[in-house]
């Protein structure tokens, strides 16, 4: 299957993929650009840039043209101007663990709470001072719902909502985590290991669920896409020509493709000149409609 070019975004971290079925348009952000972008085929691209690195984005169901926003300090809602600006008002600050910190993936459960987590900005100190956060309607602060993680990734629910993946995407860790979530009260529990990704290709980054309950998940230094099925058995691994695929989604009228965001890392690039693009691939399955943020 081969990949197509859908943009040569260049982004620094192309991430939260998230397609608006009723504009039929993808929106994802490039967090150290502090930018959000828009494509569709049917007007091309936009872009609009932010006060803080915005890392993971959802459609807000009551507000029309609005986003809510994982950022740097807290949880935003994001008004998309005709300036190219984002409009950012606050909506819950976090009490980050250590400094220098942000969010980074996030996505809404099925009933519309969003899910984010954070990260040390460096990396390389393996600090595992990352959260895992929620926030639905009627919450003004954020307490940490689930600790300890170093890079928190994949975040993505079963059809049903039932079960709730995560990974940690160090590559001290390198792990993908499922819970039996409780669709009522929005509370994660029964923590066990999904995947071990350290003998795959490839470090687990962001992930999206199809029809049939089966978790995609892209390969960071890999270039692949890698589809697991529920009991966790690699199904198969799609390939990109970039090594630091970063997050799919589903999309299109059918949502029969998968959309895939990329890194374009500093250095020589001649043998991935499109690093930092958005793609698409065929996965021969469909996705699910991706919840929007109900508070």
């Amino acid at each position: 299957m081969t990949a197509e070019l859908v943009l040569d975004a260049r982004n620094g971290t192309g991430e939260s993929p998230v397609w608006h079925a009723a504009e039929q348009a993808l929106y994802w952000v490039d967090i150290p650009a502090r930018a959000i972008h828009r494509w569709s085929p049917a007007d091309g691209h936009r872009r609009w840039t932010t006060g803080e690195m915005p890392a993971c984005i959802a459609a807000h169901a009551g507000r029309p043209g609005q986003w809510v926003a994982g950022m740097e300090s807290g949880i935003f809602a994001l008004q998309l101007g005709d300036d190219g600006r984002a409009a950012a008002t606050p909506l819950a600050t976090v009490a980050h663990a250590a400094p220098a910190m942000r969010f980074n993936d996030g996505r809404c459960d099925r009933q519309g709470r969003l899910w984010a987590g954070t990260m040390c900005l460096d990396m390389a100190a393996a600090m595992r001072a990352g959260a895992w956060y929620r926030f639905g309607a009627g919450d003004d602060a954020l307490p940490p719902r689930l600790t300890g993680f170093i890079v928190p990734n994949g975040l993505a629910f079963s059809p049903d909502g039932r079960t709730m993946y995560l990974s940690d995407s160090h590559p001290e860790v390198q792990a993908v985590w499922a819970f039996d979530y409780d669709t009522d009260s929005g509370t994660p529990a029964n923590r066990r290991l999904f995947v071990d990704m350290a003998p795959l290709p490839g470090r687990p980054d962001g992930a999206a669920v199809d029809v049939d309950g089966c978790y995609w998940i892209c390969g960071n230094d890999a270039g692949l896409v890698h589809r697991f099925t529920p009991q966790g058995r690699l199904d198969r691994s799609l390939a990109l020509p970039v090594k630091k695929p970063a997050m799919c989604a589903f999309g299109g009228p059918r949502l029969d493709t998968l959309y895939v965001t990329s890194i374009r890392p500093g250095g020589d690039l001649s043998g991935q000149p499109l690093a930092g693009g958005v793609f698409a691939l065929d996965p021969g399955t469909q996705g699910i409609a991706e919840p929007a943020f109900a508070g």
